[in-house]
């Protein structure tokens, strides 16, 4: 008799959402190759028209403020969230799952962060604000593959926030989706290519 699966750490940072999407990939290597390039994914890596397109035009009215310098990173893993950036990783389960998120108005042109440590997250219900978590997993597909996925999920802190999210969602999710499957190609490429960075 085999185990019950253990917990996402998605499902305790949002056990519910009400927005959210999830894509895969089914990876030509094993798990912990696989989990070992998800976890030095390098996010300054993620290239191509639409990737580049995304992320510019969600970030042109942040470079519009004259109060706050544009960001520039030569290297950004997931474990460099906490340092320097509005997200901030949420937890791990090594070699099989890491999650992050972010509590904010992304509805606005230039978001307005509530910036909420990892231990305060689950329970952040100040009204106004979407708490996204993003969570990034492996699991094992056959004898040497590996199926690994992007998990977004948004909760709402209140009916106000949901109906300005809901606006904001129908437009940014085609975009969600190009980054996270980037994210997904980009581990997967990694991951085939038997090395890390």
């Amino acid at each position: 008799m085999s185990s019950p699966p253990s917990p996402l750490l998605a499902d305790r940072f949002a056990p519910r959402s009400d927005f959210g999407r999830l894509d895969h990939l089914v990876v030509e290597a094993d798990p912990a190759s696989t989990y070992k390039a998800l976890h030095s994914l390098d996010l300054t890596d993620l290239h191509g028209f639409l990737v580049n397109a995304a992320m510019g035009l969600r970030a042109l009215p942040e470079r519009w403020r004259e109060d706050r310098p544009p960001r520039h990173r030569t290297r950004l893993t997931l474990q460099d969230l906490d340092a320097g950036t509005d997200w901030v990783v949420l937890g791990e389960d090594p070699g099989h799952e890491i999650a992050f998120g972010a509590v904010g108005q992304f509805w606005r042109p230039v978001v307005k962060w509530a910036h909420v440590e990892a231990r305060d997250f689950a329970d952040f219900a100040e009204p106004g604000y979407a708490k996204v978590v993003c969570s990034l997993s492996t699991s094992a597909y056959g004898q040497r593959r590996t199926l690994v996925t992007a998990e977004v999920r948004v909760v709402l802190t209140d009916p106000r926030a949901w109906l300005s999210f809901r606006r904001y969602w129908r437009i940014s999710t085609p975009f969600v989706g190009v980054i996270s499957r980037a994210v997904l190609r980009t581990v997967r490429r990694s991951a085939e290519a038997g090395g890390v960075r």
